[in-house]
């Protein structure tokens, strides 16, 4: 017998708990009903996730970087090296009814090649993004065609600053494993940028940034 995928099972659960499905243990036996909830306490539950599911305010502030842009990417093999630079088109687009901003990036990567040579290389990123209601925190992830691994953030907006700052960990060979932190500022409406930095001996240490214009 197949095994469902358990976001799929988790999901499929809670909405029969919510809307008051009959479960059944693994010998067919219904659950005793002190087990049950209250039909008040099924119809709350259900309100609130359904409140839960709906995009809001702070959905609203990642809708800045829908659109088509231009951007420049400056980053540095080491920092004492000079950046190596970049340039590339990405763009973002809302899907879900405003719940999440899909980004995919296509440019060109300035890298040392096989031979120690500065070579280009097509480089292709994909990135998600969105605010989780339960959590209370943005959250995003990114792919892209220099590994195989999804890397995962969490993250918070100041609206002093204008200013989402995202957290995570990434692992880009076996073992070796390096806290990120990356934050995003909006300058204006046609502009924003990208700074990601690595934790590394202790020491937090600027690898990236990226300025975007609108196409």
């Amino acid at each position: 017998m197949k095994k469902c995928p358990s976001s799929i099972c988790l999901t499929t659960t809670l909405l029969a708990f919510a809307l008051g499905a009959p479960c059944f243990a693994q010998d067919g036996t219904e659950p005793k009903t002190k087990d049950k909830p209250a039909p008040g306490d099924q119809a709350q539950m259900m309100s609130a996730m359904m409140e839960l599911a709906k995009p809001g305010e702070n959905h609203k502030i990642l809708e800045a970087t829908a659109g088509t842009w231009s951007y420049k990417v400056k980053w540095w093999m080491s920092p004492d090296a000079p950046p190596m630079e970049s340039t590339g088109t990405t763009t973002t687009k809302s899907v879900m009814d405003g719940r999440y901003f899909i980004s995919e990036h296509s440019g060109k990567m300035s890298m040392p090649g096989p031979d120690g040579k500065i070579m280009d290389a097509a480089f292709q990123g994909m990135g998600t993004e969105g605010y989780d209601n339960v959590k209370k925190k943005y959250v995003a992830s990114w792919i892209d065609n220099m590994g195989t691994g999804i890397m995962m953030m969490e993250g918070t907006y100041d609206p002093a600053t204008k200013t989402l700052t995202y957290v995570g960990e990434e692992e880009p060979m076996p073992g070796i494993k390096f806290n990120v932190r990356q934050l995003v500022k909006y300058a204006d409406k046609d502009h924003h940028s990208l700074e990601f930095y690595e934790v590394h001996g202790g020491k937090e240490v600027k690898v990236m940034e990226i300025d975007y214009a609108r196409s």
